[in-house]
This record gives C-alpha cells, structure tokens and sequence, in this order.
C-alpha cells in the first residue's frame, strides 16, 4: 500500500499557549546527557529558514488570537518608543542629580556623567518610592509630592530632561496598599500626576503588563503616555496592544542567542533588557544588539552602586549609537533573526528598509574571529560598510553571493549596512567617522574588573566630656565591645556593596561583625521629646532651610495637646544635629546606641533574648500612624544599664554614609508601625544585631512620623 506525500510549508508549528518571554530556539536540542551541553550540534544555520517561516504563521494567527490593534503604535505621541534603545532607573537620592548642599536639582550633571561613560540615555524613570516607603504611612502619591519643590519641582526637572532629549517615566506600584488609603484609583492619580509634571510614561513596578486603564485615564486628560510594566512574563500577549514598551528580565545564557517573543510579534514593541545586579552585562548587550531592542543602563540600585565595567559602558556607548542612527530599520516588521553566517558561534539579525539594510552580528565564543562571517545576496550597484568599525568594505563575491570579511573580538559585535544607489541616509558620513574614531579602541582594551564604591562614615565631632551623668541621661562606662549586626535590606543578597562600610571595612558589606574598644559615654535615658524640642526653638529660632515636614506634627509652632511628653518625630538627621549641638550634646555612633541597649552578653532585646509585647508600644497594623506612646512608659524594654525606648518605638538617628552617589543614615530600634499587604514595605529592625538603611536625599522627604532620635555626650574615664 502507498501513501500519498504530505506537504507542508513548515516542520515548525508552534502553541499558541507559548508562555514566558523568549521563544525556542532554531534547531533540534540533543537529548539526554547533551542537553545541557551539546549546544554545539545543535545547526541554526540549517534550521533557521524552516523556523521563521514557521515563526510567521503562528505570529499571523497568534495576533488574530489576542485581538491585536497597532493603533497606538501608529500614534505619532507615542512613537518616541521606537526609538527608547537606553533607559536608566534614576534614584532620586543619587548625589549627582539632587545637591544637598545647594539644595537644587542638577540634572545636567547627572546626564553629562552617563554621556562620558556611556553615550546617554534616551529616557529616565525617576524613583522617588521603594525602599523607604513604609518607615511611615506616606503612600507612593504622598512621596512624590514631598520631593524638594514638590509637584511645581519636578515640573521643572522634567523641563529639563526634556531640553536634554530625554523622556520620563514615572512609576506605578499595585502592591502599596498598606499606607495611606487613596481617595481615587491608581490611575486616575498617575494621570493627574502626568499631566500636573509633563511626563511622558508610566512604569508599572512589579506589573506584568500594566492594565488598559492607566493609558484611558492619562488620554482622558490629553496627556498620552508610553506604558513600560515591569515584565510581561505573566502576563497574556493581549496586552501588547497597549503596552507599547516593557522590560524584560532573565535573558539566557546560551550560546545560542534567544528571540524576544514580544519584539517578534510586533516590531515596534522596543522592548528594554532589564539586570539590575549584573556585573559583566556582555550577554544583555548582545542580546539587544541582536534583537534591535533596548537595555536598562541601571546602576544606582536602591543605593547600592552597580555601575557599569568601562568595557561594558563603551560596548553600550557603540550599540546605542548604531541602534539610533538606524532606529526605523529596527522596528522594520521583515526583521529576521538568525541570518546564516559562516562561521559556529556567530549569530546574524537582518533588518531590512526601503533602500539598505543593516545586519548585527553577535560572537558567542570567548575568542576573536578574523575572516569570512557572512555571505548575502547581492544586488548591482550596491554599497557596503563596516558600520561598527565607521568604514566602507569591499566583499568577495561568489557568483550572486556578497562574502565578507571581519574581525570580532571575544564576546565581540559587528555590524554591516548594504545602500542601494538611490540611498540617501541622513547623517552617515558624521556617524561612520565617529564609529571609526571610538574602533580605533578595541572593547578588549577597556577593563572588565567591576569594583564597588567606597563609603565613608561621616565624622561626629566629640563633645567636652562631662564627669557625671548630665540630668535625664545615663553613664556608659568604657567597655571593649564584641559589635555584630546585619543590614535588613530587602533585595543585594550577601554581595559586595550592600549595606554600609565600617571604618575598618575594606568593603561595604552586609553583616559586619568586629571588637572594638567603647570610650565612657552618656545617653539619653530616654529619646528626645517634644517639649525638649520646643524648649530648643525657644531658645534658638532654629529653622531650618527645607522647611518642608519639619514638625508636621505640630500645630501652630507648638506641640499638641497632650503631645509633650511624646518623642519628637518629623525632624531630619540635620534637625537631630541642630538640637544636639545646642544641647552640647551629639548624635550616637551606632555601636555606641548598640552597646547601651544590648551590653556585653549578646542578647536578642534590651530586656532579653525572648520577644516581650509588654515591653513596647503596641504594633499599629492600619492605613494610618498610630498616635505615639509617651516616652518612659514601658519600663520591661530597659536595657541593662536603664534606657528606655530604644526597641519598637520609634526608629532613631545614629551615623551618616556616604559615597560618591548615596548619601544614607543608619537607624535603630524599628518603630510600632507595621504596614500590612506587602514585603516590600521598609522592613522592622527590632533585633538588636540588626540595622536599618534610611536613604537621604533632602530633609523635606527624609523627615519622618516614625524617625526621632536620643543624644550622647562623651564622659570622661
């Protein structure tokens, strides 16, 4: 018996259940043992032909099936997107965009900076939330509104990334539901804050894919943005539709370089690779070179420095300058991947215009290739260029093939542009001799080593020394101190970096543990009070320059009712200073405010070793702070030399440090407020071998309803 011969177009059918953000790979994977380490049978080349076409018919289908509508891609507001190829997450504590000292916003600083290193970037997410949302009931729409000038401040630094070409996002967060109830949805309050400040995008933290209705509610104010959710991994492809960008996270590490399946299904979705805590970002980078989409050049990471290698930063420099000078050939919707090269390891994109074409070549080997990569169908009268060494170049030709020849470095790029003789490309001859001035330096000539930022505490100045305990305070006699604590810091794991760096510490770090000698010292029995405050202001008309929170909890420049006796809050670490200064007193080293609520036998709590609820405040779990405890009210929670307060009350200043990008503050003890529905909310520190970091960037935002603080004053032997 015969059988009739099947005929199909492809070998290649795909689910349209396929999840995740990548697509398979071209090729048939071994099995088992090579599947984890026979990438090397695996031929692209051979099958890459039968895969895109395969590719194409479930793309056709695939958009039918979620109801794809290119409306907003078409939109001309919107199609600044197409052109997003560098983004960077810009803490507002970074010490190069807001001056402390001057107390003004210098973005010109902070974008010559990434300009130097790296070329620049084409948009900035400003973040102004996580992670010190949750020390108070502040929620993200109160946050943003105490930054320094508030709504009309940030006004004004997006004017100016704007003048610079830059476009801002602002960020979005579904999980702060533990603070302050809002009085209206998420996205009708993004819109208002859109249109109130100019911004031009929404990122959605933790969003895979943001929903419809923050786009609706910003159009309805004549205020179109670009939504950017976090990932879309989760997320049904429906809501590409309106998702003109997004971040993705996890990009493989094979050989084999992966497809972006969103970029696929629609071309002009420039799509943003997103590793916060890389430190050789060489994978990402060809990733996005070979995709035509973008990365997230992000290296202030919650106020741990992350920066770029030089190598990294001047790889990103070259790719962003082809991506731009290019930037309508990579959203061509006949963009093909894996192009047929000519040699194992080299892996080519096509993207295709009217009248030249451009491909990106990507080496996955560790070594340099120099000879034959790829072949291409020639066409008479056709030009050709070198585009990553800014020249022109001469292929062989075999019969109607182009063959040409180049050098890749390890880990390396390459790129070629074909012009057809009608060809007029705006600003070519400017950008090949700018590509071949930065070629002159290969990228293997610039340092891999990463390093991380050296901090430095800030120095408190002693106080005349004092023979007895001045009133309401307490004598520490000099003691040698076995000093063991650990950061709290939600995300940086154990790496380099994290945390804080101790004068004897070569590194920040975050668990520290060392012995040192205590001098003799007195602390406040109990934290400072209102009434303490008010009697400092009396004294001295203090006011501060960033008037903004400070004593919010006041009322017509006094302590409420009933208030006197309760610890002052809503004063920053400078207010803390200012007072301590006229008191002749100072702010505690955090060992110091250590020693004298643990002692010298290690214990968990000042009382102990085991959680005592009578010992402290009781914990507030609503939407609203709690109105705080008098001090001295809680007499289990004394410490072993008598002082009070010190866990589950209120957080309290001690030191200050810095490094060449963050400015953060150590506080101790925790506080009674606990904000529910979320882990990342600022975490609790009520262990006595456990810190909190308190980012600073200007008093108005860094004042707080649940920071206050006690005094020292040294003592003499």
């Amino acid at each position: 018996m015969s059988f009739p011969p099947l005929r199909t177009t492809t070998d290649y059918k795909f689910s349209h259940a396929l999840t995740g953000p990548y697509l398979p790979i071209p090729g048939k994977a071994p099995g088992w043992p090579f599947a984890a380490i026979g990438h090397w049978m695996i031929d692209v080349n051979e099958a890459a032909e039968n895969w895109i076409r395969g590719l194409r018919e479930w793309r056709q289908e695939h958009l039918l099936r979620i109801g794809f509508d290119d409306a907003l891609y078409r939109r001309p507001q919107l199609q600044w997107a197409q052109r997003n190829f560098v983004h960077a997450l810009l803490m507002v504590e970074d010490r190069y965009f807001y001056n402390t000292i001057e107390c003004r916003y210098e973005v010109d600083r902070y974008l010559n900076d990434l300009e130097a290193r790296f070329g620049g970037i084409d948009s900035v997410l400003i973040w102004y939330v996580y992670p010190n949302i949750g020390v108070d009931d502040r929620n993200q729409f109160d946050l943003v509104r105490d930054l320094p000038g508030g709504l009309d401040g940030l006004r004004g630094v997006v004017s100016e990334f704007h003048r610079r070409g830059v476009k801002v996002f602002l960020p979005t967060t579904p999980w702060d539901n533990g603070t302050r109830a809002c009085d209206e949805s998420h996205w009708k309050l993004m819109a208002e804050l859109v249109a109130a400040v100019g911004a031009d995008g929404i990122n959605g933290d933790t969003y895979s894919g943001l929903p419809r209705a923050f786009f609706d509610a910003c159009d309805a104010v004549d205020c179109p943005v670009v939504l950017q959710p976090e990932s879309t991994a989760q997320a049904g492809d429906h809501i590409l539709t309106w998702n003109v960008q997004s971040w993705t996270k996890k990009v493989p590490q094979d050989v084999i370089p992966v497809v972006a399946k969103l970029k696929w299904l629609e071309p002009r979705h420039v799509i943003t690779i997103e590793n916060r805590w890389s430190r050789d970002r060489n994978n990402d980078l060809q990733h996005a070179f070979f995709n035509g989409i973008g990365y997230n050049a992000w290296e202030n990471v919650w106020g741990i420095w992350n920066g770029l290698t030089p190598r990294d930063a001047e790889t990103l420099r070259r790719v962003a300058m082809i991506q731009r000078q290019f930037a309508a050939l990579l959203v061509s919707a006949d963009w093909t991947p894996y192009e047929k090269t000519l040699v194992a390891g080299v892996f080519a994109s096509r993207f295709p215009g009217k009248d030249l074409t451009l491909w990106t070549l990507v080496n996955r080997n560790e070594y340099e290739l120099d000879g034959e990569q790829i072949s291409i169908e020639h066409a008479a009268g056709t030009t050709y260029f070198d585009v990553w060494k800014g020249q022109p170049t001469e292929p062989h030709f075999e019969g109607d093939r182009a063959v040409f020849s180049m050098r890749l470095e390890g880990r390396g790029f390459g790129a070629l542009l074909s012009l057809t003789p009608t060809a007029n490309v705006q600003g070519l001859d400017g950008f090949l001799e700018r590509m071949q001035e930065l070629a002159r330096a290969p990228l293997q000539s610039f340092s891999a080593e990463w390093q991380s930022l050296p901090q430095q505490l800030v120095r408190i100045e002693r106080t005349r020394r004092v023979a007895q305990a001045p009133q309401g305070m307490i004598r520490i006699a000099a003691a040698e101190f076995d000093f063991a604590v650990q950061g709290i810091e939600i995300e940086g794991q154990t790496w380099e970096g994290v945390d804080v760096q101790y004068p004897w510490e070569t590194t920040a770090r975050r668990s520290h543990r060392h012995r040192l000698p205590i001098e003799s010292f007195c602390i406040d029995r109990c934290p400072v009070t209102n009434a303490q405050y008010r009697a400092f202001l009396d004294a001295t008309a203090y006011r501060p320059q960033d008037e903004h929170n400070f004593l919010r909890h006041w009322r017509d420049g006094k302590p409420q009712a009933g208030w006197d006796n309760k610890p002052v809050t809503w004063v920053s670490i400078e207010d803390a200073r200012a007072y301590a200064h006229w008191a002749g007193k100072r702010l505690p080293h955090e060992w110091e405010w250590q020693y004298a609520a643990q002692g010298s036998d290690g214990r968990r709590y000042p009382w102990g070793n085991e959680w005592n609820p009578q010992a402290v405040p009781a914990p507030a779990c609503g939407r609203g702070m709690p109105v705080p405890a008098d001090v001295d009210q809680h007499p289990a929670g004394a410490s072993p030399f008598g002082v009070m307060d010190l866990v589950g009350h209120l957080w309290q200043w001690t030191d200050e440090y810095v490094d060449a990008h963050t400015r953060a503050a150590i506080l101790r003890g925790g506080s009674a407020y606990q904000p529910q529905t979320s882990h990342w909310y600022f975490p609790q520190a009520y262990r006595l071998d456990q810190h909190g970091k308190y980012l600073l960037m200007a008093p108005g935002k860094d004042r707080s309803a649940m920071i206050g603080f006690r005094c020292v004053v040294d003592a003499t032997p």
